[in-house]
């Protein structure tokens, strides 16, 4: 990366003082604290999978509740959750939801090779949980999604290192936990790591048949979740859902038609990622940006599709600051992130069940953004160039 003086890559790289370390404990602290406060189970999102934990030790289907929307895996992984008083969970899920987007962003600056006591460590994650408001949603609603935060980029991680097995399995527990990191499956075909592939494919696939096994109704995802999903879920989720998909028919838009255009948008957005990946530049922007474009272009066609499901792409992006090519460093990367601000009351917006056209323009912006990006924009990441600003760098200084 380049870390002239000349440049903002210096800058960000250079120690953090103390004063920023203590603005991200509190911030971070406060955050974890007041949702301790006003939720219980853990946050609304997590209380869906304790209660299908629950229903199943009571003797019933954890799938008689249709907003279950997770593979078999999920409800045994939720079971100690069912197991421990509700006071216990009312601390416990909201600090590990916390610990597991700030271990995220961790991975994602490892994989950049960002030094992990520089200014972009800490304003970084200070941005992200006081500047994005579904980090904060995440938190309160105790999602599952928080833990495809930490998996992508550990994952990708892994495979900087050459590490590709043991980044299969990682993405395949994440699947086994909430199916949300089945895109990657096309960055193993892209990388043609077969048997890393096959990991990937194994680990939640062995998972769910063993707890499948285990439930009364053992095919209920088949059965119930997935026709549920195939018909557009129900009226309450639709409000909230920002793919394309879900947006324009409420704009008037048909539903076959609305459909159509997701659809191929997110084709596009597969083609433009595996043009990244051919491209050039550094490995970790390659992967980062790569991955991006796979599971920005799902997130259009997928139903449900929710704004907090950002949080799995953009530390990776915003990690990657520091390189001259990176995707982070263009206008609508951070015009995109606007509607996000937290305490914008947006005009005709007002009400929270309008959140999701503010949602939507975010999603397809940056969707939009990456796609560009990743065809056109990847020359300026090739790492002799960096190299050689850095040797003119270093003899002007001298």
């Amino acid at each position: 990366m380049v870390t002239g003086k000349g440049d903002i890559s210096g800058w960000l790289v250079r120690p953090a003082g103390r004063h920023l370390w203590a603005a991200l404990v509190l911030l971070l602290g406060a955050l974890t604290a007041h949702t301790v406060r006003v939720t219980s189970d853990g946050g609304m999102d997590n209380a869906i999978v304790v209660d299908a934990a629950r229903t199943w030790l009571a003797g019933g289907s954890p799938y008689d509740d249709p907003h279950f929307l997770y593979l078999p895996s999920a409800v045994l992984a939720a079971a100690p959750q069912a197991l421990l008083p509700r006071s216990v969970l009312d601390v416990l899920v909201p600090v590990a939801v916390t610990t597991a987007l700030a271990l995220g962003w961790v991975c994602a600056l490892r994989l950049h090779r960002v030094p992990l006591h520089s200014r972009l460590a800490a304003l970084g994650l200070l941005g992200l949980a006081a500047g994005f408001a579904p980090f904060g949603q995440l938190v309160r609603l105790g999602n599952w999604t928080a833990t495809a935060a930490l998996a992508l980029p550990l994952c990708l991680l892994l495979a900087s290192r050459g590490r590709w097995v043991a980044a299969g399995a990682v993405v395949g527990a994440a699947v086994a936990l909430k199916p949300l990191l089945a895109p990657m499956v096309l960055l193993f075909l892209f990388a043609r790591r077969w048997r890393a592939l096959a990991v990937l494919l194994l680990v939640p696939s062995a998972a769910s048949v063993a707890a499948g096994l285990l439930l009364p109704d053992p095919t209920g995802f088949f059965t119930r979740t997935l026709p549920f999903l195939l018909h557009g879920d129900d009226a309450f989720l639709r409000l909230y859902e920002a793919s394309p998909a879900a947006v324009l028919p409420r704009l008037g838009v048909p539903g076959a038609v609305a459909g159509a255009l997701a659809l191929l948008a997110a084709a596009v957005g597969v083609g433009c990622a595996y043009r990244r990946w051919c491209g050039p530049g550094p490995v970790p922007l390659r992967l980062a940006e790569t991955s991006a474009g796979l599971m920005l272009s799902a997130f259009l066609v997928s139903r449900p599709s929710y704004n907090h499901y950002l949080l799995v792409v953009l530390p990776l992006l915003l990690a990657g600051l520091p390189y001259a090519g990176a995707v982070a460093r263009r206008p609508w990367f951070w015009l995109a992130l606007v509607p996000q601000l937290p305490g914008v009351t947006w005009p005709w917006l007002e009400s929270g069940r309008r959140r999701a056209f503010r949602d939507a323009f975010t999603l397809c912006a940056l969707a939009v953004t990456v796609g560009r990006h990743c065809v056109r924009g990847t020359g300026e990441a090739d790492g002799p160039r960096e190299a050689s600003v850095e040797r003119r760098t270093a003899l002007g200084s001298a």
